[in-house]
Protein backbone atom coordinates (compact mmCIF):
# COMPACT_ATOMS: atom_id res chain seq x y z
CA UNK A 1 0.00 0.00 0.00
CA UNK A 2 1.33 3.60 -0.78
CA UNK A 3 0.36 6.46 1.37
CA UNK A 4 0.43 9.36 -0.91
CA UNK A 5 0.50 13.19 1.86
CA UNK A 6 0.51 16.44 0.56
CA UNK A 7 -1.83 19.50 0.86
CA UNK A 8 -5.44 19.41 -0.04
CA UNK A 9 -6.81 21.84 -2.29
CA UNK A 10 -10.32 21.32 -0.96
CA UNK A 11 -12.08 19.71 2.14
CA UNK A 12 -13.31 16.05 2.02
CA UNK A 13 -12.65 13.00 0.46
CA UNK A 14 -11.73 11.98 -2.58
CA UNK A 15 -11.58 8.47 -5.10
CA UNK A 16 -9.95 8.32 -8.61
CA UNK A 17 -6.92 7.84 -9.83
CA UNK A 18 -4.11 9.88 -8.87
CA UNK A 19 -1.76 12.38 -11.08
CA UNK A 20 1.37 13.58 -9.63
CA UNK A 21 2.63 16.68 -11.18
CA UNK A 22 5.49 18.08 -11.14
CA UNK A 23 6.97 22.04 -11.55
CA UNK A 24 9.21 22.03 -15.13
CA UNK A 25 11.57 24.91 -13.94
CA UNK A 26 11.18 25.78 -9.82
CA UNK A 27 11.41 28.81 -9.24
CA UNK A 28 13.82 28.92 -6.75
CA UNK A 29 15.78 31.31 -5.27
CA UNK A 30 15.75 35.15 -6.62
CA UNK A 31 18.65 37.31 -6.37
CA UNK A 32 18.52 41.25 -5.88
CA UNK A 33 20.17 42.85 -8.45
CA UNK A 34 20.36 46.19 -9.08
CA UNK A 35 18.91 47.40 -12.27
CA UNK A 36 19.28 50.15 -14.96
CA UNK A 37 16.35 50.69 -16.40
CA UNK A 38 12.64 50.50 -14.23
CA UNK A 39 10.74 50.51 -17.50
CA UNK A 40 12.49 47.75 -19.27
CA UNK A 41 11.34 45.64 -15.56
CA UNK A 42 7.62 46.91 -15.84
CA UNK A 43 7.56 45.78 -19.75
CA UNK A 44 8.86 42.35 -18.54
CA UNK A 45 6.09 41.94 -15.93
CA UNK A 46 3.20 42.71 -18.05
CA UNK A 47 4.88 40.39 -20.86
CA UNK A 48 5.08 37.56 -17.75
CA UNK A 49 1.93 38.41 -16.02
CA UNK A 50 0.04 38.05 -19.69
CA UNK A 51 1.35 34.98 -20.38
CA UNK A 52 0.61 33.45 -16.53
CA UNK A 53 -2.78 34.82 -17.35
CA UNK A 54 -3.51 32.94 -20.34
CA UNK A 55 -1.74 30.37 -18.93
CA UNK A 56 -4.17 29.94 -16.04
CA UNK A 57 -7.41 30.86 -18.37
CA UNK A 58 -6.28 27.30 -19.98
CA UNK A 59 -5.91 25.54 -16.69
CA UNK A 60 -9.37 27.15 -15.98
CA UNK A 61 -11.13 25.88 -18.98
CA UNK A 62 -9.48 22.46 -19.12
CA UNK A 63 -10.25 21.94 -15.28
CA UNK A 64 -14.07 23.23 -15.82
CA UNK A 65 -14.34 20.97 -18.56
CA UNK A 66 -13.28 17.68 -16.77
CA UNK A 67 -13.91 18.04 -13.05
CA UNK A 68 -16.79 20.83 -12.83
CA UNK A 69 -16.77 24.90 -11.65
CA UNK A 70 -16.05 24.12 -8.49
CA UNK A 71 -12.80 22.52 -8.76
CA UNK A 72 -11.92 24.99 -11.43
CA UNK A 73 -12.66 28.17 -9.41
CA UNK A 74 -8.78 27.95 -8.02
CA UNK A 75 -7.71 29.04 -11.04
CA UNK A 76 -9.64 31.79 -11.99
CA UNK A 77 -9.00 33.18 -8.32
CA UNK A 78 -5.29 32.83 -8.87
CA UNK A 79 -6.06 34.88 -12.23
CA UNK A 80 -7.59 37.64 -9.91
CA UNK A 81 -4.87 37.65 -7.55
CA UNK A 82 -2.32 38.23 -10.21
CA UNK A 83 -3.67 40.71 -11.89
CA UNK A 84 -4.62 42.60 -8.33
CA UNK A 85 -4.05 46.11 -8.71
CA UNK A 86 -2.43 46.46 -5.36
CA UNK A 87 -0.45 43.40 -5.28
CA UNK A 88 0.91 44.35 -9.83
CA UNK A 89 1.30 48.48 -7.72
CA UNK A 90 3.54 46.97 -5.33
CA UNK A 91 5.34 45.11 -7.37
CA UNK A 92 6.02 48.34 -9.94
CA UNK A 93 6.51 50.71 -7.23
CA UNK A 94 9.85 48.33 -5.99
CA UNK A 95 11.18 47.82 -9.01
CA UNK A 96 10.63 51.94 -9.57
CA UNK A 97 11.97 53.16 -6.30
CA UNK A 98 14.82 50.63 -5.52
CA UNK A 99 16.03 50.25 -9.04
CA UNK A 100 16.05 45.68 -8.63
CA UNK A 101 14.97 43.32 -10.59
CA UNK A 102 11.75 42.35 -11.30
CA UNK A 103 12.39 38.62 -9.73
CA UNK A 104 13.24 40.13 -6.80
CA UNK A 105 10.03 42.57 -6.79
CA UNK A 106 7.76 39.41 -7.66
CA UNK A 107 8.85 37.60 -4.69
CA UNK A 108 9.06 40.53 -2.19
CA UNK A 109 5.62 41.67 -2.73
CA UNK A 110 4.38 37.94 -2.73
CA UNK A 111 6.16 37.20 0.62
CA UNK A 112 4.50 40.57 2.00
CA UNK A 113 0.96 39.53 1.08
CA UNK A 114 1.62 35.71 1.94
CA UNK A 115 2.70 37.17 5.43
CA UNK A 116 -0.27 39.49 5.04
CA UNK A 117 -3.18 36.97 4.65
CA UNK A 118 -1.51 34.28 6.92
CA UNK A 119 -2.52 36.41 9.78
CA UNK A 120 -5.83 36.79 9.17
CA UNK A 121 -8.41 35.58 11.64
CA UNK A 122 -10.41 34.11 8.81
CA UNK A 123 -9.45 30.43 8.11
CA UNK A 124 -10.53 30.86 4.32
CA UNK A 125 -8.35 33.96 4.09
CA UNK A 126 -5.09 31.99 5.71
CA UNK A 127 -5.57 29.45 3.15
CA UNK A 128 -4.87 32.30 0.56
CA UNK A 129 -1.43 32.68 1.66
CA UNK A 130 -0.31 29.54 -0.17
CA UNK A 131 -2.29 30.83 -3.38
CA UNK A 132 0.01 33.92 -3.46
CA UNK A 133 2.89 31.56 -3.01
CA UNK A 134 1.64 30.22 -6.30
CA UNK A 135 1.42 32.91 -8.38
CA UNK A 136 4.80 34.05 -7.36
CA UNK A 137 6.19 30.83 -8.43
CA UNK A 138 4.37 31.47 -11.95
CA UNK A 139 5.41 34.91 -12.77
CA UNK A 140 9.02 34.17 -11.89
CA UNK A 141 8.85 31.01 -13.82
CA UNK A 142 6.79 33.29 -16.98
CA UNK A 143 9.89 35.91 -16.35
CA UNK A 144 12.41 33.42 -16.81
Amino acid sequence: MIVIKGTGVFGGIAVGKIAFYSKNEPAGEVVRKQIDDPDEEIARFEEAKSAAVSQLKELYDKALAEVGEAHAAIFEVHQMMIEDGDFCDSIKEMVSDEKVNIEFAVRAAADKFAEMFASMDDEYMRGRAADVGDISGRLIRALR
